[in-house]
């Protein structure tokens, strides 16, 4: 039997490390980055075209490389922070393994232009597909210059997958936005097709974090700062008042690398429980300085996921300082007691003397006594009691109905009328019955609807009793307007007095500039002030009342959740948002034409049993079932 087991080539073995490693043009950056702050730089210019897809540049003025050095960087595991395994276990740098110029190396093509300090000339090194081009002494100037252009080039499959621009870029924004938040001792830039997006001075923390996101922010933090044996635990939160749906600014970094935690998570939710509605989330900065010993970073390739050796200690002092920091600036409800109206409560002296309270009654009343009709005595007029009951006795004997057996509830799976009504309701919208109606129902003619808590439209048809969701309803008729008036672009769009601004982080502004074409056809105007800031100067015609900021800011993060780059997609997205906000609430009190008009609508959309997202609208009770009940 032929030997079938072979060792790849170091191009593949390379190829598939990147497959881990840089999965898009925001790894190539992240790992760019990383290594220029291990350098010690002071300034990082990040500069990328077509989304980092065409060409990614990451300038520092950090140490840089001798010529060696620069040549045996690409070599997969080559490293300067680990010598033994021990070292795994005292990490304070950013990149430790020594796989991601080779993996970007494997998968691009990359320029490096590299000068130490201590030397004249630096050396630029040509490499493509893990394959060194061309090696040369240059004179550039101190640190390095990496130049990554054509990403996967070679591995057209997965270039392929690679999402809009728009998505890309955002990526990258983020991914630029963690390093800075997380290193304010360093100034960053950051350059898109030749346009500024970041431009961001050595600061503090607190400035930094408002450089990025907007001052705006700056009266909602409230500061953390916690120092125990087991660890420190510094940064911010943002106050309750500012809690939202989505979009919120949540982030954790441990000695100096951000990381993904939902543990963690919970404990700062847990600090703000009945203090935000439910289902909203509120904004963190939160940093924590730990021993190394006592964590574990070497568990995922992007070096996200750490392990901590304590996490439930860990998580109760996280929770309490969360907890601490509200109460300190007064965050939280407390009572508020008002001196004006306290009454005068006297100091108590032992020399004065106190006499018990004397009690004062008549000797001489009595409920039951006749009145006389004399003067002041307490009596009670005579009760003729027999005259109250006089006629009880005839009544009784009244010829009345035979009474109808009763229904032993207790034992009927039915109920009773209401319950039964009630179960039907729950059990029959909450899963899809047979009894859906496929078509338009056959209304009953001068048809009268009824209205059910608020929530249901009750309305006979010929088989029974059909009950709709007036909610949902409502929803299905505004996504079907809202698309027709996307993809005809015949959106009408209703001018505010006083224009609403919108501020975003560029991260954000990214993505909003790729649906903006589709905001304009429902009906948003929308002009940009520069520096993430835009004045909403009108809105679709129909939802006056909402908040065009909040609905805005909702439409463009479920388009940043879903990532969907198929341009019917995001005009979903779009409308169903749309559709919903604007959509009649549950408990609004409806007249029968507006209950007629909402029907009628209804059955002209071409799927009116479902939402757009697949949740039943309405049901029916069957006639017989109805029957049932009086049997």
């Amino acid at each position: 039997m032929s030997d079938i087991i072979h060792l790849l080539p170091d191009s593949v073995a390379n190829q598939i490390a990147a497959g881990e490693v840089i999965q898009r043009p925001a790894s190539v950056i992240k790992e760019l980055v990383e290594n220029a702050i291990d350098a010690d730089a002071q300034n990082i210019h990040v500069l990328v075209t077509d989304a980092g897809k065409t060409c990614i540049q990451v300038i520092d003025d950090g140490k840089g490389m001798s010529e060696t050095d620069a040549r045996l960087s690409f070599e997969r595991h080559a490293t300067s922070k680990i010598r033994e395994a021990a070292d795994l276990f005292a990490l304070r740098t950013m990149g430790f393994r020594g796989e991601a110029l080779a993996s970007i190396a494997a998968v691009a093509q990359v320029e490096l232009k590299t000068r130490p300090e201590s030397e004249e000339l630096g050396t630029k090194l040509v490499i493509a597909g893990s394959q060194v081009e061309s090696q040369e002494a240059i004179s550039c100037s101190k640190g390095s210059n990496f130049s990554v252009k054509n990403l996967f080039f070679n591995v057209p499959a997965r270039r392929k997958f690679l999402k809009a621009n728009s998505t890309e870029l955002s990526n990258i924004l983020a991914e630029f936005e963690r390093i800075a938040l997380v290193h304010p001792e360093v100034a960053f830039s950051l350059y898109s097709n030749d346009s500024e997006l970041f431009n961001l001075p050595v600061s503090q923390l607190r400035q930094r974090i408002l450089a990025i996101f907007g001052k705006k922010l700056n009266q909602q933090l409230l500061n953390i700062d916690v120092n125990t044996t087991m660890v420190k635990i510094s940064g911010y939160v943002a106050k309750p008042e500012t809690a939202r749906k989505k979009g919120a600014h949540q982030y954790f970094f441990v000695n100096g690398r951000y990381m993904r935690h939902p543990y963690f998570h919970k404990a700062v939710m847990e600090a703000y429980e009945q203090l935000i509605p439910v289902g909203e989330q509120i904004s963190y900065f939160i940093y924590f300085d730990v021993d190394p010993a006592n964590i574990d970073v070497n568990i995922h390739p992007t070096k996200t996921e750490i392990k901590f050796e304590n996490e439930q200690a860990i998580w109760q002092i996280l929770s309490a300082s969360v907890k601490e920091s509200l109460g300190k600036f007064s965050a939280i409800p407390s009572i508020d007691f008002d001196t004006e109206d306290m009454p005068d409560i006297p100091a108590f002296e032992e020399k004065i003397s106190s006499e018990p309270p004397k009690v004062h009654y008549n000797t001489e009343y009595n409920p039951f006594k006749v009145s006389t009709g004399g003067g002041g005595s307490y009596s009670r007029s005579k009760v003729e009691w027999e005259d109250l009951y006089g006629g009880l006795t005839k009544a009784s004997k009244m010829n009345n109905p035979q009474p109808e057996p009763e229904m032993d509830w207790a034992d009927s799976s039915i109920g009773g009328e209401s319950a039964f009504v009630e179960e039907k309701i729950e059990t029959m919208t909450s899963a899809a019955s047979s009894t859906l109606y496929a078509n338009e129902p056959v209304m009953e003619k001068g048809n009268q609807h009824l209205q059910f808590k608020g929530r249901f439209i009750l309305t006979s048809v010929k088989s029974g009793l059909m009950l709709i969701d007036q909610h949902r309803a409502h929803i299905r008729v505004l996504f079907d307007r809202y698309m027709i008036q996307i993809q005809q672009k015949q959106g009408v769009s209703q001018g505010v007095l006083f224009p609403e601004i919108l501020q975003l982080p560029a991260s954000e502004a990214a993505v909003l500039q790729s649906i903006m074409d589709d905001l304009s056809a429902v009906g948003f105007d929308l002009s940009n002030l520069g520096g993430g800031s835009y004045a909403i100067n009108g809105i679709p015609s129909g939802i006056e009342g909402l908040n065009p900021v909040e609905l805005v800011r909702n439409m463009l993060h479920t388009a940043m959740e879903k990532g969907s780059d198929v341009k019917e997609e995001i005009q979903s997205i779009l409308a169903i948002t749309l559709a919903r906000a604007a959509a009649i609430v549950y408990g609004q009190v409806l007249s029968n034409e507006e209950m007629v008009s909402l029907v009628d609508n209804l059955f002209a959309c071409p799927s009116p049993n479902y939402t757009p997202d697949g949740k039943i609208v309405l049901t029916t009770i069957k006639e017989e079932d109805i029957e049932r009940l009086f049997k």
